[in-house]
């Protein structure tokens, strides 16, 4: 799904509206004090002094979601242009900002403890930081002739993806899904061949779920020879559009057209089909911030604590990574404040409003802000 002309233009327009209710010094009509605290950061930022150029990329998840804040925040700092390349998925995203590459890279899992040390030779002393950015959800994605909607639960998703369950009218499917007609078509599963944090997110649920059936643990690689994998969440989801019997996992805000199944809320019967405010709400009960270092919000997710049918089962939440201190000092001040004004209530609506993302809780804006204004 590519980001169109009109979609950007109004992110321009929102992100211009907002910010001029946010300097109005009315609060813009917001109920949170830590979201209002996030907003005046990044008001108070003369964006229009800013110039240069960053360079990113990472995460594909992010890809759509990254053109809607270029858009708007360009509108405001007419000297700045910002690269962001999605070809390369959180591995390589993470990969050529620890080589130096990039000003800060976009990756749907944090930084290991590995990296995060090795972060210092890239940064200096002061070492780097996760930034939460961006909340979307992991969709399981399929294709199967006559079959329109479809429920799902941990057990027969991890079953499936192992390799377990093979084909489509499988007991255990059909169980779930009463008076639908389920063909004996074999289940042709299409995961990610690239280092994804897409995969992370997915094998997070999968193993905190059923940690007997999906013995591997979480890891941005996936972990079996189940399946074919495709470059890309663009890959997966093309692959599965042009089949029958396919299944795969894929960012919701790159499924475009793509059939999505709902997912069962641990063992209640509650069947969840995504949405924006079930996946914030579901970040809000199963995310807590484990930071790695000072000023870090690193989060630990808990998908085990997710458990009302108000929370989709399987969040994504993604990051962009930037070093505390920047050997040129510009470009500190301009990624610092092109991505405060990512995490301020105007960002988190031009996200939501033109790429369909989850606004992150408010908690998390917040502090988000303050790190980031500590960056230099």
């Amino acid at each position: 799904m590519k980001f169109k002309n009109a979609a950007a233009a109004g992110a321009i327009a929102l992100a211009t509206a907002l910010a001029l209710s946010a300097c109005s010094g009315n609060g813009g009509g917001s109920d949170s004090t830590s979201t209002a605290t996030a907003s005046k950061t990044a008001a108070a930022v003369d964006y229009s002094s800013l110039s240069g150029t960053l360079t990113a990329g990472g995460s594909s998840a992010q890809a759509n979601v990254q053109q809607a804040w270029t858009a708007a925040f360009q509108a405001q700092a007419g000297n700045v242009k910002i690269n962001y390349d999605k070809s390369q998925g959180s591995g390589g995203g993470v990969t050529n900002w620890l080589n130096g590459s990039y000003d800060f890279a976009g990756t749907d899992a944090a930084l290991s403890a590995d990296q995060f040390t090795q972060a210092k030779t890239t940064c200096g002393a002061d070492g780097a930081v996760n930034i939460p950015v961006y909340l979307s959800g992991v969709s399981i994605i399929y294709k199967l002739s006559g079959v329109d909607k479809l429920n799902l639960d941990s057990k027969t998703i991890a079953s499936i993806f192992s390799g377990a369950i093979t084909t489509w009218n499988d007991p255990a499917i059909a169980a779930l899904n009463k008076g639908v007609t389920l063909p004996s078509t074999p289940i042709s599963v299409v995961h990610r061949s690239d280092g994804s944090g897409t995969t992370n997110n997915f094998t997070t649920y999968l193993h905190q779920q059923q940690p007997s059936i999906w013995t591997w643990d979480a890891s941005t690689a996936w972990p079996n020879s189940t399946g074919s994998g495709q470059q890309g969440g663009s890959g997966v989801v093309n692959t599965v559009e042009a089949g029958d019997g396919t299944i795969g996992y894929a960012d919701q805000s790159s499924i475009g057209t793509a059939t999505a199944a709902a997912v069962e809320v641990g063992t209640s019967g509650k069947f969840v089909s995504y949405s924006e405010a079930a996946a914030t709400e579901s970040l809000a009960q199963s995310g807590s911030i484990t930071p790695q270092g000072k000023g870090d919000l690193t989060v630990t997710i808990d998908t085990t604590k997710i458990n009302n049918a108000k929370a989709y089962p399987i969040p994504l939440l993604s990051y962009d990574v930037l070093c505390k201190t920047f050997k040129d000092s510009n470009q500190g001040k301009v990624t610092a404040a092109y991505l405060g004004f990512i995490v301020s209530s105007t960002g988190q609506q031009v996200g939501a409003k033109n790429a369909g993302a989850a606004p992150l809780p408010d908690s998390f804006l917040s502090k988000a802000a303050e790190t980031l204004a500590s960056v230099k």
